[in-house]
């Protein structure tokens, strides 16, 4: 069984980050532009324009392995685009217009206090590193070359950005290195990340390792050649003097896309809840009691983000009964009521799941979550099946617009389903869940083959 994910508060500064800079901006706007600005209006389009300056610049890009150069970087290429762009809203916007001076005035002092935030944190972690020994990554090398020393070394003499190697693999030679002894010590010292020598490993040992990392939502690094890349298709970083390259960059490993995600569920889940669910949940809840007896809702534990368990809402569709956590609703399935069947033929017994969205556990778009006992199933036997579970689950997703929802027929069905979820992770924006939902609500209109 694939051990539960142990969660990091690390990947919360990213977010409070995001959070404090729009206060700062909104609060500037108010004290040195025109306190007229207070309208939401207004200060949405300044926080607006922030946000937008740093997806092109990069500026919450910050990792523990940045060099504080970058960062300076960063800061000055935001402070250049987000300028011409407020400078560029005023030459458009005549009224109100503060002037140069209070213009000027409002972008230091943005500037001072955002600058000084970040440069305080990224200082502020450092410092917990080195003097109480949190935030640390537990790594472990495998290989034995030039490029692998270096990395060790950078680890050793690095210990404010918060790596920790546990051991060292070494052979030499592919025959020589003993997979199962490594996957035993990632598994037992619960090992964060995996950094490999690939060119000193055979291809059937790149499948494994990649294999088990996937399995255990561990992350795994390349190490390549001095002056050597691997593939240009990796995302590519330097630690020190050495070259590692990420297997999978995902956009929702980004914490900045994660939040952007997160805003969106938290807005749309409210707005369901407030203008749908608020009203039509009464109505369903007389229906159910009136048709059987039993609670309104059903809840079932599934499998969440990292394969973390969680408890998952629906109105019931059926009588009460022993099997509904290990068998999927079939075609003319006795078990389903009559109310039940119109509620799963337009998807509306899926609306109270808008508040496992709003609580945290799911999101509107992404992987659906499946039964435990099809989890332990399907991990074993489809290849790459964990790999969906590196996202929170969703109410829809990209497999069900596409026509693989509801029951498994035939391992087709799973292994398409399983491509499309990892089709949505790797290639994941704000734009492709819109239009997940755009089609999810056509298909609420028109019914799907399989929705019973």
């Amino acid at each position: 069984m694939v051990k539960k994910y142990a969660g990091r508060y690390s990947k919360f500064l990213r977010p409070i980050s995001i959070v404090f800079d729009l206060l700062v901006v909104s609060s500037f706007v108010y004290l040195f532009l025109d306190r007229s600005l207070l309208k939401p209006i207004p200060v949405l389009v300044f926080s607006t324009l922030w946000i937008i300056s740093a997806m092109i610049t990069n500026f919450y890009e910050v990792y523990r392995f940045t060099k504080l150069i970058r960062i300076l970087y960063y800061i000055f290429y935001q402070l250049l685009l987000f300028s011409i762009a407020v400078f560029a809203f005023f030459g458009v916007v005549e009224n109100p217009n503060p002037g140069l001076f209070q213009t000027l005035f409002f972008l230091f002092y943005t500037f001072l206090l955002t600058s000084l935030f970040k440069l305080t944190l990224f200082y502020a972690l450092q410092s917990y590193r080195l003097g109480f020994g949190g935030n640390f990554r537990k790594t472990i090398i495998i290989g034995n070359n030039e490029s692998v020393s270096e990395l060790k070394e950078f680890f050793i003499n690095q210990k404010e950005l918060g790596y920790e190697n546990r051991k060292t693999f070494k052979f030499n030679n592919a025959s020589e290195l003993n997979l199962e002894e490594c996957f035993d010590f990632i598994v037992s010292r619960n090992i964060d990340e995996v950094y490999c020598s690939a060119n000193e490993l055979d291809e059937n040992q790149i499948n494994l390792l990649i294999e088990f990392c996937e399995n255990n939502f561990k992350i795994l690094k390349f190490i390549s050649k001095r002056g050597g890349l691997l593939s240009k298709k990796l995302k590519t970083d330097t630690y020190g003097l050495s070259t590692v390259q990420s297997l999978r960059e995902m956009p929702l490993s980004n914490d900045f896309n994660t939040f952007l995600k997160r805003v969106f569920d938290i807005t749309f889940s409210l707005l369901i809840i407030i203008l749908f669910l608020s009203w039509i949940t009464p109505i369903i809840a007389l229906l159910i009691k009136i048709e059987s007896r039993g609670p309104v809702f059903f809840k079932q534990t599934r499998n969440g983000i990292k394969f973390r368990e969680f408890t998952c809402y629906k109105f019931r569709s059926m009588i009460e009964n022993t099997d509904a956590d290990i068998q999927q609703a079939t075609k003319n399935d006795e078990r389903v009521t009559a109310i039940g069947k119109i509620l799963r033929k337009t998807s509306l017994d899926e609306l109270p799941q808008f508040f496992n969205v709003l609580i945290g556990n799911m999101s509107v778009v992404g992987p659906r979550p499946h039964m435990i006992k099809e989890n332990e199933r399907y991990s074993k036997s489809v290849n790459k099946f964990m790999v969906r579970h590196f996202v929170k689950p969703g109410i829809t997703g990209l497999a069900q617009v596409k026509g693989f929802r509801g029951e498994i027929e035939q391992d087709e069905d799973i292994i398409n389903r399983v491509k499309y979820d990892i089709y949505y992770l790797e290639n994941w924006s704000l734009i492709l869940d819109l239009n997940i939902v755009f089609l999810t609500s056509i298909n609420f209109l028109t019914g799907q083959k399989k929705a019973y």
